[in-house]
């Protein structure tokens, strides 16, 4: 089919902006978002040489798909909050900020349920002590613990910990998201939407994790927030950091076996050459059970490969984190 004189040819550009009103905006986190975690990384560990540490984060999703599946009723915002977010085009329930939504304390008891849960399920050794000293610690090392785990603050942050309070905070957020959507999925306001900033997730204000095409959209790229789990649409071949169009460009690992070397791989890393960062691609039609968090850890060789470029990590994985603070104080113990 040809275009008539007078019909416009669209760009790129546009035609991904026309299938992204299309298409749904928001995916918020499934109830087997955990469980489906887990699966994946158990699947991912197996010859993988960070085998160890990939099943350990597995346990840790089982751990927390079982705490999500108790159901905790947490502190809601109202139709009044749900109003002054969208009049100000922030997420309604933002993680780190100068307001943040607050955490609950009852995020806390979570996190020691889950700890304690999770301590029955491993093996004796280092991280069952660890889960052991943290679900042990004050509530002012955990709040502490925390705040500069979701700011990004490396000073002072116990890395050997970070995991754990990751995963709590996960699933507090998770658990927040889920019901924020229900209570308020009948009022005159949608409690999640678009924001001012389309880089950041429009439920909890975190940076994405990975970016994923999502199957039955035609490819459309989703932006997959590694805190609460919601994925929003964003424009494919566009920055996630500068929001640019030039300068765009895929890097990936070179198979070894030949079996898969002549494959399109399923995880890349999208580069920006003009501001200089970088976010994996994740194509689910490429390897079925592809899960962002899951699969952005079994591919850290890749984070490795495009930092020796100069390019920085736009995406965070609070599961996973690169850095070397100053010795952080004992659990229990803030200095």
């Amino acid at each position: 089919m040809t275009a008539s004189p007078s019909q416009k040819l669209l760009s790129p550009e546009e035609i991904a902006v026309r299938a992204g009103e299309q298409l749904s905006f928001l995916h918020l986190p499934e109830p087997g978002v955990f469980a489906e975690r887990a699966l994946r990384l158990r699947a991912l560990a197996e010859g993988h040489a960070m085998r160890d540490f990939l099943l350990f984060v597995a346990e840790l999703a089982d751990a927390q798909h079982r705490a999500l599946s108790a159901g905790v009723n947490l502190p809601l915002p109202t139709p009044d909050d749900v109003e002054a977010a969208a009049r100000a085009g922030l997420p309604l329930l933002p993680a780190d900020g100068p307001a943040p939504w607050p955490r609950a304390a009852v995020w806390r008891d979570a996190l020691r349920g889950l700890l304690a849960d999770l301590a029955r399920h491993v093996a004796p050794g280092p991280a069952q002590e660890t889960a052991r000293q943290l679900a042990a610690a004050s509530d002012e090392h955990l709040e502490t613990q925390a705040g500069r785990l979701l700011s990004g603050v490396m000073l002072g942050l116990d890395l050997a910990a970070a995991p754990l309070i990751a995963a709590g905070l996960q699933l507090h957020w998770v658990r927040l998201v889920q019901q924020a959507a229900k209570a308020h999925a009948q009022g005159p306001i949608a409690p999640f939407g678009r924001t001012d900033d389309p880089t950041l997730c429009p439920c909890c204000g975190s940076r994405p994790v990975a970016s994923v095409e999502r199957l039955g959209g035609e490819g459309a790229r989703y932006l997959a927030c590694g805190l609460c789990a919601a994925q929003w649409h964003y424009v494919r071949v566009k920055c996630t950091h500068c929001q640019g169009t030039k300068g765009i460009s895929l890097q990936s690992l070179v198979a070894q076996d030949e079996a898969v070397a002549n494959t399109q791989p399923a995880v890349q890393a999208e580069c920006c050459g003009e501001c200089g960062h970088y976010l994996k691609l994740m194509h689910p039609a490429r390897d079925n059970g592809l899960e962002p968090v899951a699969d952005d850890l079994a591919t850290v060789t890749l984070d490795l490969l495009v930092s020796e470029s100069g390019l920085q990590r736009h995406g965070v994985n609070l599961l996973l984190l690169f850095g070397e603070p100053d010795e952080a104080p004992p659990p229990g113990r803030e200095h």
